[in-house]
């Protein structure tokens, strides 16, 4: 395969699901897809790895150098949203006993057939002791042990941290590779701070899609069938949730149908709390995506947002009371007052409780094990459009 067709391909996989590029590299040769998934983001390779069959995989890796096999082998030990996922096998590692002149002879022949931003220097129990800066290798006295010139200072990744944490250790370091060890200070693989955030920057951009029932796996590349199989479920599940809406409405028919101007305040209603439980669900989920919301800190966010719901609701509320009066007076109802008054009962409550669901249906999927993402918006539009309608027509049958 040529250059070209190797790029081609590249794009190609890098465009589709990684169910959808393992099926794809299954009818290549295993050489072939070696090259593809050395290619790739390495989160994305054990992805691709991961969907392909058992077989397959197998063949993939006996295809694979050395090294890159059992790093490979070596990954899928650890969680998916895991440093270990991200591991890339280290090359130029040395013991302290080497001299300066021996470690650069042998990091020419390295460098030809790797990459090396590093050296590292562990023990033969494979215990990291230090990182070897290039710098100093060039200037120190060739006949110099590495113990003398390396860093101490060690600053290493854990295989099962996840990658928030991860990514809030080193967003201020700004190290170009960052060294994997276990509890025992084992060397483990390598991880590079481009592929750290990139991973999580993939994870991040799949979280919008996810919200409204898209799955994360879907790319522009899907075939339709394929789309339509991800999507279809979720807009039957709305379509349900919009029945128990359109069921409120219908129940205070005979409040309509005495008051039709109510129903030109519905979607204002409905419009205005779905926008505010959006706005306090945007920050839940950033607050889970970004690791800022800790165990014990639910309560918090709730009360939080319940308190913006109530101030929202009554300040929006005026201005929405204030209209319905104008619109009830030109429409000559004796009662304008009393149903602007309505209107703004109806937005501080209906406010507080979308706030109070914004909040509460994320940390709810994931009390159930679930991404707190999937199909929030879903829900969050039924509950704020199921409230807001309610408490407004229940407050007109009452008091007007």
């Amino acid at each position: 395969m040529s250059r070209e067709d190797d790029a081609n391909l590249l794009e190609d996989v890098r465009e589709r699901a990684p169910y959808e590029a393992a099926d794809l590299l299954e009818t290549l040769p295993a050489a072939d897809g070696v090259r593809v998934l050395e290619a790739l983001n390495p989160m994305v390779a054990q992805q691709v790895l991961h969907e392909m069959t058992a077989e397959h995989r197998c063949v993939v890796i006996a295809a694979a150098p050395i090294e890159k096999a059992h790093q490979w082998m070596r990954n899928q030990e650890y969680p998916e949203d895991s440093v270990g996922w991200l591991m890339e096998p280290p090359v130029a590692v040395f013991r302290p006993s080497m001299t300066i002149r021996d470690t650069i002879e042998a990091l020419r022949k390295l460098t030809k057939r790797a990459f090396i931003t590093y050296g590292y220097v562990t023990d033969d129990a494979n215990r990291l002791l230090g990182v070897l800066v290039f710098r100093d290798l060039m200037l120190g006295k060739p006949e110099a042990l590495l113990s003398e010139v390396m860093y101490k200072a060690i600053f290493a990744l854990k295989p099962d941290m996840e990658l928030t944490e991860a990514m809030k250790l080193t967003v201020n370091r700004h190290l170009p590779v960052y060294p994997v060890c276990d509890e025992e200070g084992r060397l483990l693989g390598l991880v590079r701070g481009q592929n750290l955030f990139e991973a999580r920057a993939i994870e991040i951009s799949a979280q919008a899609g996810t919200m409204v029932g898209v799955n994360d796996e879907e790319r522009l590349s899907t075939p339709v069938l394929h789309s339509l199989r991800f999507r279809h479920p979720w807009l039957q599940i709305n379509l349900v949730t919009a029945f128990l809406a359109a069921a409120v409405v219908g129940f205070f028919e005979h409040t309509l149908d005495r008051l039709v101007l109510l129903a030109a305040f519905l979607p204002v209603l409905a419009g205005q709390s779905g926008n505010t439980g959006c706005q306090a669900l945007a920050v839940a989920l950033r607050g889970m995506t970004l690791g800022d919301l800790k165990e014990g800190d639910e309560r918090r966010l709730v009360m939080k947002e319940g308190a913006l719901g109530l101030l929202n609701g009554a300040l929006v509320g005026v201005s929405a009371g204030v209209g319905m009066f104008i619109y009830a007076r030109m429409q000559g109802n004796a009662q304008a007052w009393l149903l602007g008054l309505v209107v703004w009962l109806s937005m501080v409550a209906s406010c507080i409780v979308s706030g109070l669901c914004g909040a509460l249906i994320p940390l709810a999927l994931r009390k159930l094990g679930a991404d707190p993402a999937t199909a929030s918006s879903i829900f969050l539009t039924t509950a704020t459009d199921v409230v807001s309608m309610g408490v407004f027509l229940s407050l007109a049958t009452v008091l007007v």
